[in-house]
């Protein structure tokens, strides 16, 4: 199960701390400690949270003078204007058209752009200049869009609705979806290789290197792997410890490696490096986990995908 969460309040951010990983620490506070007279069901991790140097709480405080309030709304808006420029810029439309149409239709989606915008974030946050993060940062959408591409298919979760529209399948037939998916994969790589600039060559490899393992048998595809394999009805008999094995290797997984990129083109020291490793872990579990939630009390509308699907299907959740 999930440990101490302490380290997670320990990294004291070498750029501005009006950043977005800095204000997120604060964020998260507000789920990890219950409020006057009652008892959240993360009360174990805040007693944890509790042993934190007195002094370093009141590091804090200071930093959260009045002047420095975060918007966290422009923040995100101002970010995903722009990587959605950058991913345009990266995928043009070239021909053979129909695949290229495919691979654009879901990387240029509506979404939120967590992971990209994670990356950005913590490439900043160890006092890097997020411009040399964001050709990985747009790779990190790239397969992100692939692994929902493939997700959708018949063969798969069979979905046929993503980001509030048909998903690429349902517009571009399963052949072609399966191939736009491969070519997005192979794009990420290439844009990692000849977008970074100003970077040590190492540093590239690792982030390479860290990639590679989030959609091997070491990520996605072993979580994904793992939910087709208990999938249908009897898997709302599946432990908490098997539905956290597959959400860390999958959603987790895409969080964790965002960051990790991030902080690597940043030039991190190892030591901040695995700490936002493991902060990025358990905060894409959490993620999960409202996404869980949102699925069963949110219309189709609202979410831009099939809602209750997972329920109908049998399939165990966080909520379930």
């Amino acid at each position: 199960m999930i440990p101490s969460t302490n380290f997670m309040y320990r990294i004291r951010p070498r750029s501005n701390p009006s950043t977005f990983l800095h204000h997120l620490n604060q964020t998260l506070n507000s789920f990890f400690l219950p409020s006057s007279g009652s008892r959240s069901p993360f009360s174990d991790f805040a007693s944890d949270y509790q042993t934190v140097d007195e002094c370093r709480r009141q590091e804090i405080r200071e930093e959260e003078s009045p002047g420095s309030e975060f918007d966290f709304k422009a923040y995100m808006l101002e970010k995903i204007g722009v990587v959605n420029q950058a991913l345009d810029a990266a995928v043009p439309l070239r021909d053979p058209l129909i695949l290229h149409e495919a691979m654009r239709y879901s990387l240029l989606s509506q979404g939120k752009r967590i992971c990209p915008i994670v990356c950005l974030a913590a490439c900043q946050l160890v006092g890097g200049d997020e411009s040399t993060a964001l050709p990985s940062a747009c790779a990190l959408e790239m397969i992100h869009a692939m692994s929902l591409m493939h997700d959708d298919l018949p063969c798969m979760d069979n979905d046929d609705l993503r980001r509030g529209r048909p998903s690429n399948h349902v517009v571009f037939g399963e052949h072609v979806s399966v191939t736009a998916g491969y070519a997005l994969l192979a794009r990420a790589f290439e844009h990692i290789a000849t977008g970074t600039k100003g970077v040590a060559p190492g540093r590239i490899v690792r982030v390479v290197s860290e990639l590679a393992r989030l959609i091997g048998a070491e990520g996605v595809v072993a979580g994904q792997v793992a939910d087709l394999k208990c999938g249908g009805n009897g898997q709302l008999d599946m432990g908490v410890e098997q539905l956290e094995y597959i959400h860390l290797h999958k959603t987790a997984a895409l969080v964790e490696a965002s960051a990790v990129a991030g902080a690597v083109l940043g030039g991190a020291r190892e030591e901040e490096i695995e700490r936002l490793r493991r902060y990025s872990r358990y905060a894409g579990l959490m993620f999960q986990v409202v996404d869980d939630v949102l699925d069963v009390t949110k219309s189709c509308a609202e979410l831009g995908k099939t809602c209750g699907k997972d329920l109908v299907a049998g399939k165990a959740t966080y909520r379930s």
